[in-house]
């Protein structure tokens, strides 16, 4: 695996740290503000919301300019966006900081994950996307726990400063270590990248993927709360289990990387189905902290075990336009980082309690499951009939060479 792939994921670390940070700081930051947690909650859907529209605009922005430049520039913003946030004075100067911030992180995973793929063979995509979002496996283990500590201990805004000093760090490995990507000798053409949204598998991928995020974020989101309030830890354990949750993330992006290649409709089979089963066991005994605890754990690693293979699947469907594969993949991992905690925030606010976070996030996650049933069949109803027609034309050929007087007629 190139070194450069794992600059990437040293990157990926600070952005991923900022991203999902704000599940163990929404106490604090509600307080602060003087917002509720739900709409503290609605910080992680701001970012997601600029993810969403970032990766798409900035591919298409940046798709004939120089690949590490723009991993530079883009790296420089969102380090510029934490400084903005940590001296935010307003909830709504807080809420900008964060869109700016999420807009430069999706330009980066569309642009860098183009950059992980361009290196390595097609057989090794799913390999290089999962050291690539092991950056993010990483984030939830030390980065996220970490956020926490600062936050309880130094305030929340500290934890702001210190992803800003790790997007320093990143932005200097970039700079250094990243080698000059060539730009291919045909420009890139923006109508033939979009004609990927043409094909059916496409769609549905995407919506699995919506899915599959969303369902797990709308429970992740609101997990602090939900391990003090509902499981009656002291919120001293909220960092470690954060820790343990990354644990896991890392554990299923490790053993999902190296089986995705070979086994990937498997892979998203049964890892959809698990973050359904987890989800629905932490709803019902979400009150008994050993489970939370337990489960929280679990729900990193089903959750991440299908996330390279719904990387490469994209990136497999769309190989003709990799930077808006790349893009169409965070977009739609955001989407369901945006939708996840605004459910969540809406079945907490009908006073339906924090464990009604997992019942939601289940049902999204189960949908998604039957999701990926349907472009199984679809795939498999295609490769038949490929099967068939190539068949046919054997068959025509052969039937000419032995009748050339048909042939003639």
């Amino acid at each position: 695996m190139p070194l450069a792939v794992y600059i990437l994921a040293l990157s990926v670390f600070a952005l991923g740290t900022s991203e999902f940070m704000l599940s163990g700081l929404l106490p604090p930051i509600a307080d602060d503000m003087g917002v509720t947690i739900p709409q503290a909650g609605l910080l992680i859907s701001a970012f997601a919301i600029g993810m969403v529209v970032g990766a798409p605009l900035l591919a298409v922005a940046t798709l004939r300019l120089p690949r590490r430049t723009t991993l530079v520039s883009l790296i420089a913003v969102f380090g510029l966006g934490q400084i903005a946030g940590a001296l935010a004075p307003t909830y709504a100067v807080l809420f900008a900081s964060r869109i700016v911030s999420a807009l430069a992180c999706a330009g980066f995973w569309a642009v860098g994950a183009a950059v992980a793929i361009a290196m390595v063979p097609v057989t090794a995509r799913a390999r290089a996307l999962a050291v690539m979002i092991g950056g993010l496996s990483i984030a939830n283990v030390l980065g996220v726990p970490a956020g926490a500590f600062l936050g309880e201990h130094l305030g929340w805004r500290s934890a702001f400063w210190a992803v800003g000093a790790a997007s320093a760090i990143a932005l200097v490995g970039v700079l250094t270590l990243i080698p000059r990507i060539p730009l291919p000798d045909e420009k890139p053409q923006l109508r033939r990248e979009v004609s990927i949204y043409r094909d059916a598998q496409v769609r549905l991928t995407v919506a699995l993927v919506m899915l599959a995020a969303g369902g797990v974020f709308c429970t992740f989101s609101y997990l602090s709360p939900l391990l003090t309030d509902v499981a009656g830890l002291d919120k001293g354990w909220v960092p470690s289990v954060l820790a343990l949750f990354g644990v896991g993330a890392l554990i299923g992006t490790t053993i999902g990387g190296r089986v995705a290649d070979a086994h990937l409709f498997g892979v998203l089979l049964s890892g959809t189905a698990a973050s359904t089963t987890v989800l629905v066991a932490l709803a019902l005994l979400g009150q008994y902290a050993i489970a939370a605890v337990a489960l929280s754990f679990l729900l990193g690693v089903t959750c991440f075990f299908t996330a390279p293979a719904l990387n490469a699947r994209l990136f497999n469907l769309a190989g003709a336009a990799p930077t808006l594969a790349g893009a169409t993949t965070t977009a739609a991992f955001n989407l369901g980082n945006t939708g996840g905690p605004w459910v969540g925030g809406t079945v907490i606010d009908a006073g339906l309690g924090y464990p009604a976070t997992a019942w939601a996030g289940a049902a999204m996650t189960a949908t998604g499951l039957g999701v990926a049933a349907v472009s199984l069949r679809l795939q498999r109803r295609t490769r038949a009939s490929r099967m068939v027609v190539s068949m046919n034309k054997k068959a025509e050929k052969a039937d000419r060479t032995n009748n050339p007087v048909r042939n003639d007629v």
